[in-house]
């Protein structure tokens, strides 16, 4: 088994890069997201013209990263992870220097990230997309398909969780699906079976039942 799990409105409580621009950035944002809403632009296109309206310095922009919350169950939901021998790996759109700050915070440097990369310089900020791909059915800067597909991994259980529309397209494509708010609306239009949760303490709950009773089987079998 392995985990791939979103991040903005997954592990953090809100989305960190609409955070940090409600901080830091010129207030011309909102009407960029506008125009993403509308249909105009892309999401991919929409992240990189945020990005670069950011102003602030490193040392403030890393202030207002210490103001994100984390789910308070994800810590414990690694743990067992862990101890279970299952990886964990981030699969976002948002942004790696987000997300590894805040990763840093609560001790969990260590998990693989994949992610939009933050460029440039204070005042200059840029955004690279590598895994960007051009007709990805969700148009973001990181194709989730695309990215968990170059994480080397053997045949085996994929688990998905999540919550929003850069999620629909890989949820698609997995094995379990935990998601919520936009991404369980998604998935129950579309018959798709998953597990609803709020917390990562009702991530860890269900996952590890999942577990116990499939080794439970394997031991009567």
């Amino acid at each position: 088994m392995r985990i791939f799990c979103d991040f903005d409105g997954t592990i953090s409580r809100d989305d960190t890069t609409d955070f940090v621009l409600s901080a830091l950035a010129d207030p011309a944002w909102k009407d960029v997201e506008a125009e993403w809403v509308a249909g105009r632009i892309s999401a991919a296109e929409c992240m990189r013209r945020q990005i670069a309206m950011i102003n602030g310095t490193d040392a403030e922009l890393d202030e207002v990263l210490d103001r994100v919350e984390i789910d308070p169950g994800f810590v414990d939901f690694v743990a067992w992870a862990e101890a279970n021998a299952i990886s964990v790996t981030i699969l976002s759109d948002g942004v790696d220097y987000f997300i590894s700050r805040l990763l840093a915070r609560i001790g969990l440097s260590r998990l693989p990230v994949v992610a939009n990369r933050l460029a440039g310089e204070p005042g200059r900020r840029e955004l690279d997309q590598p895994w960007v791909r051009h007709g990805c059915a969700g148009g973001t800067g990181v194709c989730k398909c695309i990215a968990a597909g170059a994480v080397p991994f053997r045949p085996e259980e994929i688990v998905f969780i999540g919550d929003g529309s850069s999620d629909f397209c890989v949820s698609r494509r997995v094995d379990i699906l935990f998601a919520k708010d936009r991404l369980a609306t998604y998935a129950k239009a579309r018959g798709r079976r998953f597990h609803p949760f709020d917390s990562f303490t009702d991530v860890t709950m269900n996952l590890a039942a999942l577990v116990d009773s499939r080794s439970l089987q394997q031991a009567i079998l």
